[in-house]
């Protein structure tokens, strides 16, 4: 009776099944269609991020340009300043040399006039006449002296002249050179400062056009959403009235079960049943019996098993298992590594690697310590060998390390200029890549220009 029962469920519900067939098939479609509209929207997004990525680098690239360049800046104006003084230096130098010049020429033209005197008074017999007109050996003696004093005295301011002359020309061509490169350096400088404005003027354009990829990027992501929830809103539609046929299908499949179910009954109803008893040879109810644990028999004294169900549960331990997969107990530990880590040099050996470089050449834009550096590429190459990055230019290296006073200034601090950058190496002195005429040198006089900044890295 059940088996009929069942068939009959199953042939009603696959009626309903039926009716919902082209609804199924059109969710399933939608489903599709929102899965890849779903992989367009993860695209767009995962774009959208990578744009985002990118303008954030742009910008991090722009204040670094934006810093460089103000750094650059700040150099062409103290280059400026020591180019001013450099300029009042050579004035001075020419202002000197035309006193000595002028004092030379005086002197000169008096001691013609004291030999012109001489050979006016006497001619050629000049000294004849001295002693001719001398009243004693005393008074000819004092005459004679008189006159190589005289002599002497006109000789030495001549030569003193000479030498001052000279000494003043050196020096004012020296300031003439050393005012030449800073103008060369302030050049380099002025050039570096229009490539830093058009990097920045292009990253700026770059940045521009991200922002318009990230709107347009920002729409898509918006339609595919807005698609998303067209769709889920159908799919929902179609899954609820699919919901309520099958729903239909199954109350069918039931009342028809149901009224099956009751003609069944019906008819065994009219049939006699075969009565059970207990123990004591009493006709008892089956079921009532089984509930309560009796055991039955049938009319012929026959015990009658009932099939007897009986579910097993079994439990098992939590077992834990390591990254491998292996199974370990509470008795397993993991030891830690140690790490250890270096440090840098002193400042005093940063200055002995350093010297053993003095006299290799100066090369703009070089970095080697045996074949060419310029001053930053030089500081780099000898703070690289103690484990401390630095950037590669000047101006950003005046921003590394602390900031201490020239007064405080120790061995292997940096001394930074104007376009110039140095190792300081105590009393004084500095060890720097000079320029394309002396290379690497040791350097007597760390004040020889504006300090701008003194930074301590070790």
């Amino acid at each position: 009776m059940k088996k009929r029962i069942v068939c009959l469920m199953l042939a009603v519900m696959m009626m309903g099944t039926q009716v919902t067939t082209v609804s199924a098939s059109r969710e399933e479609e939608l489903r599709d269609e929102q899965a890849w509209t779903s992989a367009q929207l993860d695209a767009t997004y995962s774009q959208i991020d990578q744009l985002y990525a990118a303008k954030e680098q742009l910008q991090n690239e722009i204040a670094t340009l934006d810093a460089n360049l103000v750094n650059v800046m700040v150099s062409i104006q103290t280059l400026e300043g020591d180019i001013s003084n450099k300029q009042a230096d050579i004035e001075q130098t020419q202002s000197d040399l035309q006193k000595a010049q002028n004092a030379k020429d005086k002197q000169y033209e008096a001691m013609k006039k004291r030999i012109q005197y001489l050979y006016e008074k006497g001619g050629n017999d000049a000294w004849f006449q001295m002693m001719v007109n001398a009243e004693n050996l005393s008074e000819l003696l004092t005459k004679a002296e008189y006159t190589q004093k005289m002599y002497d005295y006109d000789r030495q301011s001549l030569e003193k002249y000479a030498n001052t002359i000279e000494q003043v020309t050196k020096l004012g061509d020296k300031y003439q050179q050393e005012k030449a490169e800073l103008e060369g350096m302030k050049q380099e400088y002025e050039a570096e400062s229009v490539n830093l404005q058009t990097a920045i003027d292009e990253r700026r354009a770059v940045s521009a056009d991200c922002d318009n990829e990230i709107a347009y990027a920002q729409q898509m992501a918006n339609e595919y959403a807005a698609l998303i929830e067209q769709q889920q809103a159908e799919i929902e539609q179609l899954e609820a009235e699919r919901i309520a046929a099958e729903e239909e299908a199954r109350r069918q499949a039931e009342l028809a079960a149901a009224e099956e179910a009751a003609r069944q009954e019906a008819e065994e109803s009219e049939e006699d049943e075969e009565p059970v008893y207990d123990e004591e040879g009493n006709e008892v109810d089956a079921e009532d019996a089984l509930e309560n644990g009796e055991t039955l028999y049938d009319e012929e004294g026959n015990e009658i098993d009932p099939d007897s169900v009986t579910d097993e549960e079994e439990s098992d331990g939590e077992v834990e298992y390591d990254e491998y997969g292996n199974v370990i107990d509470s008795d397993n530990t993991v030891d830690p590594e140690d790490y250890q880590s270096s440090g840098s040099g002193s400042g005093s050996a940063v200055v002995d690697f350093a010297t053993q470089f003095v006299g290799n050449p100066y090369v703009w834009g070089g970095t080697s310590l045996t074949d060419g550096a310029d001053c930053s590429g030089f500081v780099q190459s000898v703070y690289a060998n103690f484990g401390v990055s630095l950037p590669r230019t000047s101006y950003e290296q005046q921003n590394a390390g602390t900031e201490v006073s020239y007064a405080d200034a120790q061995p292997g601090d940096l001394i930074c200029y104007g376009g110039h950058v140095a190792i300081y190496m105590g009393d004084g002195k500095i060890v720097h890549a000079s320029n394309a005429k002396d290379g690497i040198k040791i350097s007597n006089d760390a004040t020889y220009r504006t300090i701008l900044s003194v930074r301590r890295l070790v």
